[in-house]
């Protein structure tokens, strides 16, 4: 039926082929913030999958129209969340692959990406992506990969391993309350992404060429989890990207920048505890 997928990759499987492991997974997640697309949760909705469909099924051999593949910890670890922001799906585009496609590492240098952008007050755009990250898939390896440009370093790896994200993927279909939710979505594997070369700043346009000046300028790499960490927490996040972006900063300030910080991760975790009380 998929001629072009090799046989590993007709083994990744899901392990949620049940609706009592769809709904033990769900309880297990819902006390948290990191549930699919969280405030669009009521969009979707999760069909158990066949034991033997594999990820890159699509609808061609699926009767109950269109549906989409979720990785669990690209919405669990990662944070990422519907709809998918404009930038997002730009990139899918671009490099010809769909959510599921892309490995979950991968997707947290997008969301850093997108929160630094948003922080700098920038619009993450694709074109600015791929100035700093280039596509890629070594060898046989199931999912595409974005390294970072060497010489234009910006943000660290998410995690050194990510191994047991495999074979635990969601599969979605929208409700009728919002059958728009995967509007402009690559839904399905393809056979062939696209490996696009490097971005020139001399080819790019003025909007785009001045956003990576900016970012450039900043001389820093910044820790992808730890942005993604302090997303939703604008007093820590301002402090974190304070403390690098601090070379005008005066000693005192750089002082204060680090203290409100670690008070932001300090009352975090109180949070987390209390919540693991209740």
């Amino acid at each position: 039926m998929y001629p072009w997928a090799f046989d590993t990759l007709l083994g990744e499987t899901s392990i949620y082929t049940s609706s009592e492991e769809i709904v033990r997974y769900m309880k297990s997640e819902r006390p948290k913030k990191c549930i699919l697309g969280r405030e669009n949760d009521r969009g979707l909705r999760v069909v158990p999958c066949r034991e033997d469909e594999p990820v890159c099924y699509d609808e061609s051999s699926d009767s109950d129209g269109l549906f989409c593949y979720f990785y669990n910890m690209v919405f669990k670890k990662v944070l990422l969340r519907l709809p998918l922001y404009n930038f997002e799906k730009a990139l899918l585009i671009e490099i010809n692959v769909a959510l599921t496609q892309l490995h979950p590492n991968s997707w947290a240098f997008v969301r850093g990406f997108s929160i630094l952008c948003t922080h700098f007050d920038h619009l993450p755009l694709m074109e600015v992506f791929l100035y700093f990250f280039e596509a890629k898939r070594l060898g046989r390896q199931l999912w595409m990969s974005f390294n970072g440009v060497a010489g234009r370093a910006l943000l660290s790896l998410f995690q050194q391993s990510y191994k047991n994200f495999k074979g635990k993927f969601l599969k979605n279909r929208c409700n009728k309350s919002d059958p728009t939710l995967f509007d402009g979505l690559p839904l399905y594997w393809t056979e062939k992404p696209r490996f696009q070369g490097l971005r020139c700043l001399d080819e790019m346009p003025q909007k785009e060429r001045e956003v990576c000046l900016s970012l450039s300028s900043l001389k820093v790499v910044f820790d992808t989890a730890t942005l993604i960490s302090q997303e939703f927490s604008p007093v820590g996040l301002k402090a974190y990207i304070g403390i690098f972006h601090s070379l005008a900063f005066t000693d005192i300030n750089l002082c204060a920048c680090l203290l409100i910080y670690l008070c932001s991760l300090a009352n975090s975790m109180l949070r987390k505890q209390e919540r693991l009380g209740n």
